[in-house]
């Protein structure tokens, strides 16, 4: 399982360089980009893993890792 305190970016530059270049490569529109998280929803929903009680659970965490991958403060 991932665990984001124990990841040490150790080339930021060479992790930056990657992202531009998977931006660029993948560059999609939104609304393609909504029909797939819209697909993987229903999916998450149909398999139980989500459900309208459980879907925020762990949103914080998730938003405290992105703001500190992306150098955002709190």
């Amino acid at each position: 399982m991932f665990s984001p305190e124990r990841v040490m970016i150790k080339n930021i530059a060479k992790l930056n360089k990657f992202y531009q270049q998977l931006i660029k490569e993948e560059n999609i529109s939104h609304k393609k980009a909504l029909s797939i998280y819209e697909a993987m929803h229903k999916e998450a929903v149909s398999l139980g893993i989500i459900n309208s009680e459980n879907i925020l659970e762990g949103l914080e965490v998730d938003l405290r890792i992105a703001k500190a991958i992306n150098g955002l403060n709190s």
